[in-house]
């Protein structure tokens, strides 16, 4: 895929009359008017999002993007790159954290190596590297624009393949050793901000550590921001720049994700840090596709209730989560099935004996 035709591709709008309708279904329910809060804009929304008023998320997936980086060798992480293939290697026998956790069997997941830095692809695991990590970005750009792009398009290649499958919503998740550091990077690049208010500790790391990753991505934006670097991007070049020069296969492989549940129309759940930063990528390359996104959790890292507040959404799991894989996100997905309980299932008012709340911000 080209850049120029990335940029030219334009979702279709979720049906607002849908969404409306959802909400007097809604307030039809026997209970106090958005007596589940956010949970009931969440229902509605993919109900706008799908076309249909009962939304269909029975069938669930989470795509996961696994990529080695490059400036792991500037002492930003605790652990060094192998453990990106060690753990993808447990995503693929569904041993690993996020594995465990949606062994109830109601979400299928889909794990992609865009670019662990290993010679092969570990079991269970599907194989579209497009290199083997991403260069240091204190040395080199992290990667090609075109390499950058075909991560993009990878991402939009998974959600058209779940659609094909007949999935009705989609969650994030990522593996890649110290994509804290670049998705700091990426989000303070994009935005023009201070890598000392944004960046976050990651795994763990000590005073001096944490010192030395803020200086390191304050460098690199310096180095390929250059005059630029405390400046908002004002294009959609400057994106894919940002991303190709400072960022990860894993990050832009996601923007992909949620460029393509827009394409496709299919909600997509934000999970943590580099989840939300690739979320705002896209939306920053295709601003439409913001309306197809829901937040799950607040993550802990400092940049994460920065780009919500810039996506206009609410996460609804305020629980200090870090564990990425894509793990805050799945645990938004029993929520919306209960939800889904009341909102197919609920006693409505017209069987009952009390008075219809009246709804007064129309």
């Amino acid at each position: 895929m080209k850049r120029d035709e990335l940029f030219s591709l334009k979702p279709g709008k979720p049906d607002a009359e849908i969404k409306r309708a959802s909400k007097d279904k809604w307030d039809k329910i026997a209970k106090p008017i958005d007596g589940l809060g956010e949970l009931e804009e969440m229902i509605s929304r993919i109900a706008s999002i799908q076309g249909r008023v009962v939304p269909e998320i029975s069938k669930k997936a989470l795509i996961i993007m696994c990529a080695d980086n490059g400036v792991v060798k500037e002492g930003v992480s605790q652990t060094g790159s192998e453990v990106t293939l060690n753990v993808a290697t447990l995503m693929g026998k569904r041993k690993s954290s996020v594995g465990i956790m949606t062994d109830t069997g109601i979400t299928d997941i889909f794990v992609y190596d865009t670019g662990i830095d290993s010679e092969v692809t570990p079991a269970g695991v599907i194989d579209r590297k497009i290199r083997r990590g991403t260069g240091d970005f204190l040395k080199e750009p992290a990667m090609e624009e075109s390499e950058c792009l075909k991560a993009i398009e990878t991402g939009m290649a998974a959600v058209k393949e779940c659609k094909e499958k007949g999935y009705g919503i989609i969650a994030t998740g990522e593996m890649g050793i110290g994509n804290t550091t670049t998705a700091a990077a990426v989000l303070c690049g994009i935005e023009g901000l201070d890598p000392a208010e944004y960046t976050g500790r990651g795994s763990g790391l000590t005073d001096s550590g944490y010192s030395r990753k803020i200086q390191v991505i304050d460098e690199g934006l310096r180095l390929h921001r250059k005059e630029g670097y405390k400046k908002p991007a004002t294009s959609k070049e400057e994106i894919t720049g940002i991303m190709s020069s400072l960022g990860g296969l894993d990050i832009a492989g996601l923007c992909g994700v949620f460029i393509g549940g827009a394409l496709c129309g299919i909600p997509v759940v934000i999970d943590g840090f580099i989840s939300a930063t690739a979320a705002l990528a896209a939306a920053k390359l295709m601003p439409d596709c913001r309306e197809y996104m829901l937040a799950s959790h607040l993550g802990r890292e400092k940049g994460m209730s920065f780009i919500l507040k810039e996506l206009e959404l609410k996460p609804v799991i305020h629980a200090d989560l870090a564990l990425g894989e894509g793990s805050g996100a799945v645990m938004l997905f029993p929520l919306l099935d209960m939800a889904m309980s009341l909102y197919t299932g609920g006693t409505v008012f017209e069987e009952t004996d009390i008075e219809q709340y009246e709804r007064y911000d129309k």
